[in-house]
């Protein structure tokens, strides 16, 4: 098991993605720590830096579609849960379609790298959906935009972000 060094992602803002760094600035009191790049998918980075899965939250871009018009929208939920993409997210977006955004597709608009996508910095007319379980959590780890470091940051703060709406979109646990 490794241990994570958390640092305040002000004085370190060359650990995350570009578009990341200049969006956290508005956030107090995010944190980022270098991890693995190889280690960058949860489950992988749970079991090496031994943080409990329920302190974890994944972001994924999901593609909404209706009448030939294309809406990319970002999913935030807790690492233990699955969201409801195809009620729930597709509902809330209006589409009558919806699908994940392919990995090439979400790595250009967002400007991110797959497997460290999070929801500060994506660009300012994407919807970004926030599981209230996510927003009603303590301080939770989430991408940085890159594979080679993880955030630490208020679900409080990530349910203010702009564009986010606060929704019930995790599927029952079993």
């Amino acid at each position: 098991m490794s241990e994570l060094t958390w640092l305040p992602l002000s004085e370190h803002p060359d650990l995350v993605a570009p578009v990341v760094a200049a969006a956290a600035a508005g956030i107090p009191d995010v944190k980022v720590a270098a991890i693995d790049e190889s280690l960058a998918d949860t489950a992988e980075f749970s079991e090496a830096y031994g943080t409990p899965m329920e302190e974890s939250a994944n972001c994924v871009i999901v593609s909404g579609h209706r009448a030939g018009v294309e809406t990319l929208a970002a999913v935030l939920v807790l690492a233990v849960d699955r969201a409801d993409i195809n009620k729930t997210v597709r509902k809330h977006l209006g589409a009558r379609k919806m699908s994940f955004a392919p990995e090439s597709q979400a790595e250009a608009a967002s400007g991110m790298r797959h497997g460290g996508i999070t929801p500060i910095g994506l660009p300012a007319d994407w919807p970004i959906l926030i599981d209230s379980r996510v927003a009603s959590a303590g301080p939770v780890i989430i991408g940085s935009g890159l594979r080679s470091s993880k955030l630490l940051v208020s679900g409080q703060e990530l349910g203010g972000l702009p564009g986010a709406t606060v929704l019930d979109i995790a599927l029952p646990r079993n």
